[in-house]
């Protein structure tokens, strides 16, 4: 039930549509049948039919608020943000941070403060529609980080790239330029810096003028670092990516879209690490199913106030 964590790692290792059969760049799956490359698969996606949003009626579960919107119309806010020169910070919920927020109260209040709340685990998804509820489908990070990128090369947006080891970042970087030749790339910078340095990137973001913002890095302290320089770097779209810089850089893998549909990729990452992830996995879908039961029996009602509703 619980769905990779892309929210987490770098540091760590991590965590689609239905509709799409074509794998995305360094899909693992021997048996894949097509492997194209990041603008050809985001290409697919985009002419693929996508689930029906009701409306811009934003839906309270798990006492937060998450936005009823489809990867096509989430990144259609952040174009839309970018052209009228507001700032848009997304936040990515799976079941997995769904329990961690329960005990981490500044995991909460940042994901809470996001202009944009997505579903990035398919359980999310399934929960709302029992909950009564229902979100439109899965927005996974990885799959709004590659569109947007997408976007980025074809409308000649600047993108900063904040995460990873640096070796990481650089062949992460290497390989999207490989795909999006012409991608204008602001700046870049690892992951591995101290909450006293942060301040300080964030004006080297805003000095680079970037006008999307990535960041690959772990829980909470990516969601941390949006809720407190979000603002201050300038840039008008500050997406958390979890670990996608290490997918993409070809060091970790993602799961087939065989098993992204049937909502395991939680389980195709916990058989590369057993290890160390089985039991982490394990104690976390039995906690998101009693939370599910108990959202059943007893909604959480948001701790903050319903945003304005978009049109």
């Amino acid at each position: 039930m619980t769905d990779i964590d892309l929210s987490t790692t770098t540091e760590l290792p991590i965590t689609s549509d239905p509709s799409v059969t074509a794998e995305l760049p360094f899909a693992p799956d021997p048996n894949a049948t097509v492997e194209l490359p990041i603008a050809a698969a985001l290409a697919a996606q985009r002419v693929a039919p996508v689930a029906e949003s009701n409306s811009g009626q934003r839906r309270p579960l798990f006492g937060m608020w998450l936005d009823p919107l489809t990867l096509d119309e989430t990144v259609q806010r952040c174009l839309d943000a970018i052209a009228a020169g507001q700032l848009l910070e997304i936040g990515v919920v799976n079941a997995a941070k769904i329990v961690n927020m329960r005990r981490n109260p500044v995991l909460r209040d940042a994901v809470a403060g996001c202009d944009v709340v997505v579903a990035d685990g398919q359980s999310v998804v399934w929960a709302s529609r029992i909950l009564g509820a229902a979100l439109p489908e899965r927005v996974a990070g990885i799959d709004l980080f590659q569109r947007l990128l997408v976007e980025a090369r074809e409308r000649s947006l600047r993108v900063y790239f904040l995460g990873a080891k640096p070796e990481v970042l650089e062949t992460m970087i290497a390989e999207v330029e490989r795909d999006l030749p012409g991608l204008k790339i602001a700046g870049r910078h690892h992951g591995y810096f101290t909450d006293h340095e942060a301040a300080q990137i964030a004006d080297q973001v805003a000095a680079s003028g970037a006008d999307m913002l990535f960041l690959g890095m772990t829980s909470p302290k990516k969601e941390r670092f949006v809720a407190e320089y979000g603002e201050r770097t300038g840039a008008r779209v500050v997406h958390g990516v979890g670990g996608s810089f290490d997918v993409l850089a070809g060091v970790v893998k993602r799961a087939p879209r065989s098993w992204q549909r049937l909502g395991c990729e939680w389980l195709y990452r916990a058989l590369q690490e057993p290890r160390r992830l089985g039991k982490r996995y394990l104690v976390t879908n039995v906690a998101f199913a009693a939370l599910v039961v108990r959202e059943r029996i007893r909604p959480a009602k948001p701790a903050v106030a319903q945003a304005a509703e978009y049109s």
